[in-house]
């Protein structure tokens, strides 16, 4: 997958919950899930938006989609 997203907010997560160095490789793999999952939810929130008749994302829409995807 293309990279989407900076790396660096990725890093600072690690980080954040205890990991004091992080390799590339671990790094590049923690982003490529991550997006993978955004990208599940935002897919899986437009689909809801559409189905309901409307062009606006709302706030259920994405709670709604994140309960289905986690």
């Amino acid at each position: 997958m293309d990279e989407i997203l900076p790396r660096l907010p990725f890093e600072r997560i690690l980080k954040k919950v205890g990991a004091r160095r992080v390799s590339q490789d671990a790094l590049e793999e923690f982003a490529s899930v991550m997006e993978e999952r955004l990208l599940e939810v935002s897919k899986d929130a437009v689909e809801l938006a559409k189905h309901a008749g409307r062009k606006t994302l709302i706030y259920e829409d994405v709670k709604l989609s994140r309960k289905k995807i986690f």
